[in-house]
């Protein structure tokens, strides 16, 4: 269905307004929409769209630059997405590749998604209670420290040390070790500590001292593996935002990243939506990110979402490109994850 002029005049004006970071006048509105009207009937149009509240005057006779309001109306409604380059497909699929492990496969999809959009790229680490384990051993480090390596199916190899309720002999910890792989080679983390919780709540008597040995340290590993966590690349790209907010918002904004908290409650809050999802402002309901928006998809193996990549740049950014550049990037680090 054909825009009418009022839809045409707001998307061209938001359209300029992303490209050229300046307030858009009647005049230019004009020019750029093509469109035979009188800048008197174009600055009526732009009061009736600024009363909505889709548009505000910065200054006095200044022009008129999109809300938060109006770019959600014109991602959802107005926007025209452009397909990803072929030549950034190749070198995305040439770089995230299956040999490499995931956390380097995470810091290559953030680094891209930062330097393809000169914004902020982040990308959550793979939920270890979704990956799946390919072996589990155990090395004594003396009196009840154990040092713990988990291979995963992603090509990860996760080394960590816990301490145990009793000092274990290197047979136990290596009968434990090879109980643990044989038995749950596969599964997931999260399936195995399932699974071992029903064991503890069996009758106790009933089991060997491999299967107390094993039930001990896999407990041991489960508290001490880290929660949620993320990589970053591209913070610099937001020091523009002092010119603007002012030094006291970045530093807000840099603690924010640090702190990682309510970055990661806004990912895993929508870790059920399989698409794109896309937070404008305040809409993200972080205070920092006022000025913000927030492109983010999922990325999954074997059918289960792992976590979520992102770029977090200025509202004014370039949806078109950026939507689908999110949305091609999850697809291939879920190929690049999948055995």
């Amino acid at each position: 269905m054909a825009m009418d002029r009022t839809q045409l005049l707001f998307k061209t004006l938001v359209e300029c307004y992303i490209r050229d970071g300046q307030p858009v006048g009647s005049k230019a509105l004009v020019r750029e929409a093509e469109l035979c009207l009188s800048s008197a009937t174009v600055r009526n149009i732009l009061a009736a769209l600024e009363d909505r509240g889709l548009l505000a005057s910065p200054h006095a006779s200044a022009g008129r630059v999109p809300t938060q309001l109006g770019y959600r109306l014109f991602v959802d409604r107005l926007l025209t997405v452009e397909p990803l380059a072929h030549q950034s497909v190749e070198r995305l699929q040439q770089e995230l590749n299956q040999d490499l492990s995931a956390r380097d496969l995470v810091a290559k999809a953030s680094q891209f998604l930062s330097e393809i959009t000169q914004h902020t790229g982040l990308v959550m680490v793979p939920r270890r209670d979704l990956v799946e384990v390919r072996h589990i051993e155990f090395l004594p480090l003396g009196g009840t420290r154990v040092l713990v390596i988990l291979v995963f199916g992603s090509n990860d190899v996760q080394n960590q040390i816990i301490q145990t309720a009793r000092p274990y002999s290197d047979t136990e910890l290596t009968q434990a070790g090879n109980y643990l792989s044989h038995r749950f080679a596969g599964r997931s983390l999260g399936a195995i500590a399932d699974e071992l919780i029903r064991a503890m709540q069996a009758d106790k008597a009933t089991m060997d001292s491999l299967m107390q040995a094993a039930l001990d340290m896999a407990t041991k590993t489960f508290e001490a593996t880290p929660g949620g966590d993320y990589v970053l690349s591209g913070e610099a790209n937001l020091l523009g935002m002092a010119e603007s907010q002012g030094m006291g918002r970045l530093r807000e904004l840099f603690e924010a990243f640090n702190s990682k908290r309510d970055i990661l409650h806004l990912l895993e809050g929508c870790q059920r939506s399989d698409g794109v999802e896309l937070y404008i402002g305040a809409e993200s309901g972080i205070n920092p990110f006022e000025e913000l928006s927030v492109v983010t998809a999922p990325y999954e193996a074997n059918g289960r979402v792992l976590g979520r990549l992102a770029v977090i740049g200025p509202t004014r950014m370039a949806y078109q490109r950026i939507i689908p550049l999110v949305e091609v990037t999850a697809k291939i680090l879920s190929s690049a994850l999948n055995p």
